[in-house]
């Protein structure tokens, strides 16, 4: 048994999820924020077989695209300030971080 996390944009979480439940997949669904960004994510926590994983990752990679979107880039914390002026940049946002574990024991009551 394996133990599936996908951290996927608030964009694509619906889709993905109505995507899941469609294929017979349950999954918890966590509220989350990115780092880099500072934009919203949902993580999906999903218990699955062994021999499910390549169909669950075919799932999520259907359901979650990377497009490219334009970002103003913070001002510094510190130094001249002042004299910074942020232009926007295109960067590739969406897709999935997925991080497949093993799992050593499953009960649920």
């Amino acid at each position: 048994m394996k133990l599936l996390i996908a951290v996927v944009q608030d964009k694509d979480s619906n889709r993905l999820s109505n995507s899941l439940i469609a294929e017979g997949f349950r999954a918890t669904k966590l509220a989350s924020t990115g780092g880099f960004l500072r934009s919203g994510n949902t993580t999906f926590l999903i218990g699955i077989e062994d021999n499910q994983i390549q169909h669950i990752l075919d799932v999520i990679r259907a359901n979650c695209k990377v497009r490219d979107q334009l970002v103003t880039p913070v001002s510094p914390v510190s130094g001249a300030a002042d004299s910074y002026i942020p232009f926007p940049v295109e960067v590739q946002v969406g897709g999935a971080a997925v991080f497949v574990l093993p799992v050593e024991r499953f009960e649920h009551f």
